[in-house]
């Protein structure tokens, strides 16, 4: 194929495999075609004895674990936000006591890691000090590291000065949604501490990712941008295998952009790293779904997590965790036949 070619398998999941079939990630899906795509031409639907193996390679090996987390079926974030101002949650765990309650509700439900922010992401939300981030955000950290359970806890920041104080008081994984565009110091914090990242695509800021996005091809341009970043931190010192990337749903998107990603999400498997979703409750959920209350998406939340299920996606970053945490299980359940 071209150096202009993009790879997707062609997700399938079930108890019967064909032979040839290839395993995605190492995980529950499989594919024998490939959808070949390139800026400006019709895509094309390819056979995998097509390619040699190497073309194929990254889409095939398994991830390697993120923390204490295996790659090989899915986890679901549950988000923590210190914040008065979030679109969907601002205020319900602004007190230190309220969220670090949430989180242990949480995990008693089944979570697999805690994603805890003190600045809003919302679109037209305003910067935050980050003293005032780490007044937030550092408390609950610590108070769910004292009250034990063990469990992997993130930090979700643009700043390195948050980043450094929730580590040290237990955090073990940066989730920044400028995709480490914002603080060029934040990279190196990390590649010196081992920590894992998560690397997410946005395209402006929050106060102003709404204003009109516009993109040449979405889907291709989102991947490039979490390649180029990728590559950039790894010659920062962060290998491949402690990256996590995100596609971005609802930032610096509309509703058309969120629904064209989505439908190819497999593509991003050849980023060779996990990928995360993290769509729970946003406003295109609440269009499509004729639901204005953003605490009441949650059937449309699990609805996307399962479409993101059928493409190999292994981590879930949601607001209703027991739900989540349910849907996932019988839908495992119903495509193997059986409990897993």
């Amino acid at each position: 194929m071209s150096g202009g070619d993009y790879l997707r398998p062609l997700i399938q999941v079930g108890p019967a495999r064909p032979k040839g079939a290839l395993p995605v990630a190492g995980g529950w899906g499989w594919f024998t075609h490939v959808e070949v795509l390139a800026r400006g031409r019709v895509p094309q639907v390819r056979r995998v004895a097509d390619f040699d193996a190497q073309a194929l390679e990254r889409f095939v090996e398994s991830r390697p674990d993120i923390g204490s987390l295996s790659m090989d079926r899915p986890r679901v974030m549950g988000i923590l936000n210190a914040t008065p101002d979030s679109f969907s949650d601002g205020g319900l765990h602004a007190a230190a006591a309220d969220a670090i309650a949430a989180g242990q509700a949480m995990r008693a439900a089944g979570v697999d890691l805690l994603d805890v922010g003190g600045e809003s992401t919302r679109p037209g939300a305003e910067t935050v000090d980050p003293e005032e981030e780490i007044r937030r955000t550092v408390p609950i950290i610590e108070g769910l590291i004292e009250a034990g359970e063990g469990g992997l806890v993130s930090i979700d920041t643009r700043k390195s000065a948050v980043a450094e104080a929730a580590v040290a008081a237990g955090a073990g994984l940066v989730n920044d949604v400028s995709g480490f565009t914002y603080d060029p110091a934040l990279a190196r914090f990390c590649a010196d501490a081992d920590l894992p990242v998560c690397v997410m695509h946005a395209q402006g800021d929050p106060a102003t990712m709404q204003q009109n996005p516009a993109y040449d091809d979405v889907l291709l341009d989102v991947f490039d941008f979490l390649q180029g970043q990728i590559t950039r931190l790894e010659a920062e010192g962060i290998p491949r295998a402690r990256i996590i990337a995100d596609p971005g749903i609802g930032f610096g998107k509309t509703l058309e952009h969120n629904l064209t990603l989505l439908a190819r999400l497999s593509l991003f498997h050849g980023l060779g790293v996990p990928i995360l979703l993290g769509a729970s409750r946003k406003r295109f959920i609440g269009t499509i779904g004729n639901e204005p209350q953003a605490d009441a998406r949650a059937p449309g939340s699990i609805g996307v997590a399962l479409a993101g299920l059928a493409h190999g996606i292994q981590m879930f970053r949601v607001h209703d965790v027991p739900q989540t945490v349910q849907a996932i299980a019988l839908w495992r359940a119903a495509m193997a036949g059986r409990q897993v």
